[in-house]
C-alpha cells in the first residue's frame, strides 16, 4: 500500500504511482487506518482516547494498492471478471497496466471485465483510491443542499454517512478494499439468471401458500435460447430432500414468471410466533438435451408482510402504523442496528455475537439505520433464520442531497443493486427512503423550511426502483414520514410513526406520555459503559472526572477537537441521573451505576408503556443495540460487547408474555397488565413482592388472551421507595419483572441492592 497527499483528483485512467511515497503492508479486506496504525503512522489502538482524531491528517491522501498473482491460461470460452464486494470509494482498477474501470460508490459491489488484460503467469493488480474528502470539497453544491457541521463533504460522495462524524461514531473518512475481492471465470456463452421470489398469499389455517418467481435470463447469445429449452422452479424445505413443489415450463423468452402452490406449507413466522421456516428455492434452465445452462439458488420464506399506515394521527388514535404478518397484526418489538464498526472491514468479526444478542433480547424486528452502509448477506441470512423482520433504510440520513439528473441516476443504480441483492430474503419487511430527512425539510434544520414531498429522491427515484424491482414489499418515504396530509396540518407531532428524542428529560415526562404516535422507530436514553470498557477507551489519567476532559469529549462524540456540537452529552448524562437520584455522583463507579440504572428504567418505561397500550400503540424500536466504536451513547451493549444493565432488563421486557405495572392513576391505584404477544393464550399464577419490606402484595391466577394486552388487577401505589418484584408461572414458563415504586428521589445503593435481589446482573453490568 503506497500513499501520498493529493491536491487534485487524477484522471481516472492514470496508473502512475507517486514518487518517493511511503509503502506499507496492507490487509484486504481492510481499511487504510488499520494498516497505518499497524505500521506506526497512526497511534494504536485507534479506539483509545483521542487517537481517532489523528486519522484526519490522511483524509486528503490517495492510496495505491498493489498485488501480484500467478494465473494459468484463461480458456477461450471464458471471461475473467474482477469482483469487488466493497471498494471504498473512488477507485480506479488496473490490471497489468490496463485500465479496467472506475468505482465511485462504496455501498454496492463492482465488477470489471479483466479478460483482455489477464495473461498467463505473473499478473499485477493496481487499485488507486482517491481522497473522498477532496472530491467532496470540489463538488458544486446548490443552496438546496444541507448537512451537519462535519458532513458537508459527504453530500456528493456515496459513502456511509456516519463516516464523516455522527453523535454515535467518530469521524473516520476511511478508504480501502473493505470487503472481499475475487477473480471469477464465467463462460461467455452461458446465460445468467436474475430471480425475484415473492409470496402471493398464505392460509395459516391450512397451512398453505402460493409463491411466485420472476426470472430474467441474461447473456451474450439470446438467439441460442430455445425452442426446446425449459425452466424448472422448485422449492425444498431447508435440510430436507423431498421437493415440496415443482413446476416446469418451456422457455419462450428471456424472462417469465411461474407460480408454485404449497399445500402443506411451513410458513415463515417472526420471532415468538413459531418457526422461521425456510425453503431452498431453485430456478434451473436446461437446453433441449437436458443440460443445465443456468441456475439460481437461494433461500426463501413463505410469508406475507403488510404495512398498514395513514399519514396522520391524533390523540384519539384515529391513524395507524401497523405491520401485519401472515394476516396477523404484529406488535413490533425491537431495536435499531447501527454500524458494527466505524471501520467496516472488521464488521464480520462482530456480526455473530451481535446477531446472537439481537435474538436473545427478544427482537422480532430490527431497523437498519440510514446512516450506515447496507449490511452483508450474512446479516440478512441470520435474520432469516432467527425470525427477525428487517426494516431497511436506504443510505441517506440527516442531510439534503444533490438532486441533479446525474446524482439521481447514481442513486437509482445504487438502489437497484441493493434491492436486487436483498429482495429474496424472508426477513426483509420494509424499504424506507431515508433517516429523518423529512424532519430536516419540514423542521428547517438549515434555516429554510420546505415541503419534503417535493424531494425527488425519496418521492421519485427510490419508490420507482422499489416498484419496478420489488413490487410486493412496502416502501416508506422517510422515517418519520411527513406526507402531504401531515404537512397540511403543520404539526409534526401528528405523525403516526415517530422518533421520540425531544428534550431527553424525565423519561416519564409529558413529551413521552403525550405523544400520539402509534409506532416509535427511535427512542433512547444514555447509559454509561462498564468500568472495564471505560478503562479500555481512556488513558488512566483521563478516566475521571469527565468535566472538561478531552478524552470524554472525544467519546461524546466530537468529529474533531474543534467541533463541540455533541458536548452536551456529558452534562445530559448527569441530568438524566438526577431524574431518579437528585444528585451528581462524584465517584466513577457510582456514576456508571446511576447512569445504567437510569437508562434501564427509562427504556423499561418506554417499552412497557407501548406494550400496555397495544393496539393503540403498535411497536417500538429503541435506540440502539450495540455501539460501533467506544463512545458514550444510548446503546445497550458497548463496543467491547459488554451488555449494560438495560440489555438484561430488555431481555425480560421483550419476551412474548410480559406482566408489568402501569403508573398510578388519579385515585392512587396502579394497574397490573398482562401483555401477551403470542398467538396463543396464556394462563398462570402471578405473585408480587415488596423488596423493601418483604411483604407479599399479591398472589393471583391470571389469564392473558392471545395477541392482546389485558388489565389484571390494581394495587395501591407505594408511598415509600421500594422495588416490586413480579414473578409468574404458566406451567412451562417462569419469568420475572420489577417495578421501581414510590416517590423520587431514590437512594442509589439501595436501588442497586433491590435490583440485584430481583435477579438482575447489576455488578456484572457496572464492572464489566
Amino acid at each position: 500500500l503506497t500513499f501520498a497527499a493529493q491536491d487534485r483528483l487524477p484522471a481516472p485512467d492514470d496508473a502512475a504511482l507517486p514518487a518517493d511515497a511511503p509503502t506499507i503492508a496492507a490487509s484486504v479486506p481492510g481499511n487504510v487506518e488499520l494498516d497505518l496504525a499497524a505500521a506506526g503512522y497512526l497511534p494504536a489502538p485507534l479506539e483509545r482516547g483521542e487517537h481517532a482524531y489523528a486519522a484526519a491528517a490522511y483524509e486528503l491522501h490517495g492510496w495505491w494498492y498493489e498485488r501480484e498473482f500467478e494465473f494459468d491460461t484463461v480458456p477461450e470460452t471464458d471471461a475473467a471478471w474482477l469482483v469487488f464486494e466493497g471498494l471504498d470509494c473512488l477507485g480506479s482498477v488496473f490490471l497489468n497496466g490496463v485500465f479496467l474501470g472506475r468505482a465511485e460508490n462504496m455501498l454496492i459491489a463492482h465488477e470489471f471485465d479483466a479478460s483482455a488484460a489477464l495473461r498467463p503467469g505473473r499478473n499485477r493488480l493496481l487499485v488507486r483510491i482517491d481522497s473522498a474528502v477532496l472530491a467532496g470539497r470540489a463538488a458544486d453544491l446548490p443552496p438546496i443542499c444541507y448537512a451537519m457541521t462535519s458532513n458537508w463533504e459527504s453530500l456528493a460522495v456515496r459513502k456511509a454517512p456516519h463516516m464523516y462524524g455522527w453523535d454515535i461514531l467518530p469521524r473516520l473518512v476511511s478508504a480501502g478494499i473493505y470487503r472481499p475481492v475475487r477473480l471469477e471465470l464465467r463462460a461467455r456463452a452461458e446465460p445468467r439468471l436474475e430471480v425475484y421470489w415473492r409470496t402471493l398469499r398464505v392460509d395459516p389455517a391450512a397451512p398453505s401458500a402460493e409463491l411466485a418467481v420472476d426470472y430474467q435470463l441474461l447473456g451474450e447469445a439470446p438467439a441460442t435460447w430455445g425452442p426446446y429449452w425449459s425452466v424448472e422452479v422448485n422449492v425444498t424445505r431447508a435440510g430436507e430432500a423431498e421437493v415440496a413443489a415443482r413446476s416446469v415450463q418451456p422457455l419462450r423468452a428471456g424472462h417469465g414468471r411461474q407460480r408454485l402452490w404449497l399445500s402443506e406449507a411451513a410458513l415463515w413466522w417472526p420471532r415468538g410466533w413459531g418457526e422461521a421456516a425456510l425453503y431452498e428455492a431453485a430456478v434451473i434452465v436446461r437446453d433441449g438435451s437436458g443440460v443445465v445452462r443456468a441456475e439460481h439458488r437461494c433461500r426463501v420464506g413463505a410469508r406475507t408482510v403488510e404495512l398498514r399506515r395513514t399519514e396522520v394521527t391524533d390523540a384519539e388514535g384515529s391513524g395507524e402504523f401497523l405491520f401485519v404478518v401472515n394476516g396477523e397484526p404484529l406488535f413490533a418489538r425491537g431495536t435499531n442496528w447501527v454500524p458494527l464498526d466505524a471501520l467496516h472491514s472488521r464488521d464480520p468479526q462482530h456480526l455473530p455475537v451481535a446477531l446472537g444478542r439481537l435474538a436473545a433480547v427478544g427482537a422480532n424486528m430490527v431497523r437498519c439505520w440510514g446512516g450506515n452502509l447496507y449490511e452483508e448477506d450474512a446479516f440478512f441470512d441470520g435474520c432469516d433464520e432467527a425470525g427477525v423482520l428487517v426494516w431497511q433504510d436506504f443510505s441517506f440520513a440527516c442531510a439534503s442531497y444533490p438532486d441533479d439528473a446525474a446524482s439521481l441516476a447514481v442513486y437509482a443504480a445504487e438502489a437497484a443493486a441493493v434491492v436486487k441483492r436483498l429482495r429474496n430474503h424472508a426477513c426483509l419487511a420494509l424499504w424506507a427512503g431515508n433517516n429523518e430527512i423529512d424532519q430536516l425539510f419540514f423542521g428547517g434544520w438549515g434555516g429554510d423550511r420546505s415541503d419534503p414531498n417535493a424531494d425527488p429522491i425519496s418521492r421519485g427515484v427510490l419508490p420507482e426502483v422499489c416498484r419496478r424491482h420489488d413490487p410486493a414489499r412496502g416502501y416508506l418515504p422517510s422515517s418519520p414520514y411527513y406526507g402531504p396530509a401531515l404537512v397540511a396540518t403543520g404539526d409534526a407531532r401528528r405523525a403516526p410513526e415517530d422518533h421520540l428524542w425531544g428534550p431527553r428529560d424525565d423519561f416519564k415526562g409529558a413529551y413521552y406520555t403525550t405523544s400520539p404516535a402509534h409506532f416509535v422507530s427511535e427512542i433512547g436514553y444514555h447509559g454509561c459503559p462498564a468500568r472495564a470498557s471505560l478503562e479500555a477507551m481512556f488513558d488512566p489519567e483521563h478516566l475521571w472526572p469527565p468535566h472538561d476532559n478531552p478524552q470524554w469529549l472525544a467519546k461524546a462524540v466530537r468529529p474533531s477537537a474543534d467541533i463541540d456540537q455533541y458536548d452536551y452529552r456529558i452534562p445530559l448524562m448527569f441530568k438524566q441521573i438526577a431524574v431518579l437520584f437528585d444528585h451528581e455522583p462524584t465517584q466513577l463507579d457510582d456514576f456508571i451505576l446511576a447512569s445504567q440504572i437510569s437508562q434501564a428504567e427509562a427504556l423499561k418505561f418506554f417499552v412497557e408503556r407501548w406494550r400496555m397500550g397495544k393496539w393503540r400503540r403498535t411497536g417500538m424500536l429503541w435506540w440502539n443495540l450495540r455501539d460501533g466504536w467506544p463512545v458514550l451513547s444510548d446503546a445497550v451493549i458497548d463496543y467491547y460487547d459488554r451488555p449494560k444493565l438495560a440489555y438484561h432488563v430488555l431481555c425480560r421486557l421483550q419476551a412474548n408474555l410480559l406482566i408489568c405495572c402501569g403508573e398510578p392513576d388519579d385515585t392512587g391505584e396502579q394497574t397490573v397488565w398482562a401483555c401477551n404477544d403470542a398467538l396463543t393464550p396464556h394462563a398462570g399464577t402471578l405473585t408480587i413482592d415488596d423488596l423493601a419490606t418483604g411483604a407479599r402484595l399479591l398472589t393471583t391466577d391470571f389469564d392473558a388472551p392471545a395477541n392482546a394486552s389485558t388489565p389484571l388487577t390494581t394495587l395501591p401505589a407505594s408511598t415509600t421507595a421500594t422495588v416490586w418484584h413480579l414473578r409468574w408461572e404458566t406451567g412451562d414458563l417462569t419469568a420475572t419483572n420489577h417495578y421501581l415504586a414510590g416517590p423520587r428521589p431514590f437512594d442509589l445503593a439501595t436501588v442497586a441492592a433491590w435490583l440485584a435481589a430481583a435477579g438482575l446482573a447489576v455488578e456484572e453490568s457496572v464492572r464489566g
